[in-house]
């Protein structure tokens, strides 16, 4: 079913209000298109500060009476607890068409609602044209002054490669793991400068974000996710700040739902999610990752106690044929360290991992998986799995790159990978850390020859390089 929505805003933050309701609505339907940001006066008795307000035309499988149901439960979701008739709100939603035999009875009488939606919908245009629309007007994201600092030449004739804004969070919809969950994002955007401009439009950057969030809600064809959402930004950056390149990158966490493994409890462990675009005028590249937490147990300490619980035995009477048995039958101690994995893919085509395979492959890479809920038999098959597979952080990264390239076989050889782990030690004072990183293609010579490749091509040059025509 075709439905048109009016959504107002008079509280807080009105157009982050608004793009909050639009993202929750997608849920059930489709954004087909959505009007430019109108601000009116509260209508008569009304309570509170001007209104901003859109309409959108949506798509939807849901009947009449259960999207008006979803509309009403996204209110809430947004910030309208109550009801009350005429008081000012964070949301407000109305529907204000639907299908062939529908059209709210009081739009003929509303401006604030039918000026927006005959923006977007031209059959209500004539009825537009015959109301009285004084006070409502297109809100201009700011105002406009002549002074453009940005745009004249700098003092220093310099360029630069990394100009833009960091620590942007937003929160955000996106398709994880087969089903769209809500992320508190963090942003960073940025691009190169040139040496004849002085700086580059700082706040255009937040604008971007939110009209490319609109853009990536709206497709058909695809879900939200993440790579969509960041090549989608960096595109917009390169087009209208007139840069060469532009690079986004955002960090989200996620969950997915996991079971403790002998006591079967169903719980949710966090994960961070990264997703980087890089785009110039050739085209975009996009990596995908995560870091995942795992435990390690130390080889080293772990092959002295093995050494001396040997000796010990030997003095104890055991033969040694009996002693040796006795340490390969039970797990010997070690020290144990917390670690944080990472892996990030970069892809050349359309296909890109998903996060449940990049879960897998670094958990996988540690001594032991771990989890939030652990009831006692859980905790006993944690330690003893970790001290029968005892890991140092540079076995955790060469696991996950093994894992990675075994599991993306198919992926061809110009695909990048970087993979990490840190281990926050238990009897030292300092973490270990290893790190390793290059394209499919040279660590796949690595492993045929047993051979050091040399130097290895990092996450920048990925991202700058373009195959050649």
């Amino acid at each position: 079913m075709r439905v048109h929505v009016g959504i107002g805003s008079n509280l807080g933050d009105r157009q982050a209000n608004i793009l909050a309701a639009l993202q929750r609505l997608r849920r059930r339907s489709r954004v087909v298109a959505v009007s430019s940001f109108f601000e009116s006066a509260p209508a008569e008795g009304a309570e509170g500060p001007p209104f901003l307000n859109v309409a959108a035309e949506l798509e939807t499988e849901l009947d009449r009476d259960s999207f008006q149901e979803l509309a009403r439960g996204v209110e809430v979701a947004v910030g309208r607890p109550g009801k009350r008739h005429l008081a000012a709100r964070a949301i407000d939603i109305d529907l204000l068409a639907a299908g062939d035999d529908y059209v709210h009875p009081a739009l003929a009488q509303r401006p604030y609602n039918l000026v927006p939606l005959a923006e977007i919908a031209p059959q209500f245009a004539q009825l537009a044209a015959s109301l009285k629309s004084n006070g409502i007007h297109p809100r201009a994201r700011s105002l406009h002054f002549d002074a453009n600092r940005q745009e004249e030449t700098p003092d220093v004739k310099l360029s630069l490669d990394r100009v833009g804004v960091s620590r942007v969070r937003r929160i955000v919809r996106l398709n994880v793991a087969g089903r769209e969950q809500v992320f508190n994002g963090e942003f960073t955007m940025v691009a190169d400068l040139a040496t004849d401009k002085a700086g580059v439009h700082m706040s255009r950057f937040h604008e971007i974000l939110e009209e490319a969030a609109l853009e990536v809600l709206a497709r058909a064809d695809a879900p939200a996710r993440m790579e969509s959402l960041v090549e989608a930004i960096a595109r917009e950056i390169v087009r209208t700040q007139r840069a060469v390149r532009a690079d986004v990158r955002l960090r989200a966490d996620f969950a997915l739902e996991r079971w403790t493994p002998v006591s079967g409890k169903r719980g949710e462990e966090t994960y961070t999610l990264t997703g980087i675009a890089h785009a110039d005028a050739a085209g975009v590249r996009r990596a995908i990752g995560i870091e995942a937490e795992g435990m390690t147990a130390c080889p080293c300490a772990q092959a002295m106690v093995r050494e001396q619980s040997f000796s010990d035995l030997r003095e104890a009477g055991f033969s040694e044929n009996d002693a040796r048995r006795a340490l390969e039958a039970l797990p010997v101690a070690t020290h144990n360290q917390r670690g944080r994995g990472s892996v990030l893919i970069g892809a050349l085509s359309q296909e890109m991992p998903t996060v449940e395979d990049l879960v897998e492959i670094v958990e996988s890479a540690m001594s032991s998986e771990t989890y939030d809920l652990l009831k006692r038999p859980d905790e006993f098959f944690v330690v003893n799995k970790a001290h029968h597979n005892p890991k140092f952080v540079e076995d955790v990264v060469r696991g996950i790159l093994a894992g990675a390239l075994e599991m993306y076989e198919d992926f061809p050889d110009g695909t990048f990978i970087s993979a990490s782990q840190v281990n926050y030690e238990s009897i030292h004072k300092h973490d270990a850390f290893a790190e390793a990183f290059g394209t499919f293609g040279e660590l796949r010579g690595e492993l045929r020859g047993g051979t050091y490749a040399g130097r290895k091509t990092d996450l920048t040059a990925w991202l700058s390089t373009r195959p050649s025509s």
